[in-house]
């Protein structure tokens, strides 16, 4: 039976992490041994990066509502626990959004916060 040689595949699969290594400098676009390193580094940290956006963005949210809620004579805990004994279930999203655009809206949700734990 005749050799087959993997020539054909093996020149696909470089050239598919060549073209991943794209617009990197020096051996790590050209080379494919390094190619392959800075890949598989450059796609793990992408899928850590895309984890630690969720993080940041929640952060982000919490800050600005802490910024709204102190205008309004509370903390960021007391203010969430208010809206939790008035049962009114919101996400921390909208709730940034609503101190950013909306803040007399923000008030109203504080005043009951506010009513709730005295």
């Amino acid at each position: 039976m005749a050799r087959i040689k993997g020539g054909l595949n093996a020149k696909r699969r470089h050239n598919k992490v060549l073209k991943l290594a794209k617009g990197y400098r020096g051996a790590r676009s050209k080379q494919y041994r390094i190619a392959k390193q800075s890949v598989m580094r450059a796609l793990a940290s992408s899928f850590a990066g895309r984890k630690q956006k969720k993080r940041d963005m929640r952060s982000l949210w919490i800050t600005r509502i802490n910024a709204a809620a102190r205008l309004n004579g509370l903390s960021y805990s007391k203010l969430m626990h208010g809206l939790k004994l008035a049962e009114i279930d919101i996400n921390r999203k909208m709730l940034s959004e609503m101190a950013v655009n909306d803040a007399e809206g923000f008030a109203t949700l504080a005043e009951i916060a506010k009513s709730k734990i005295a």
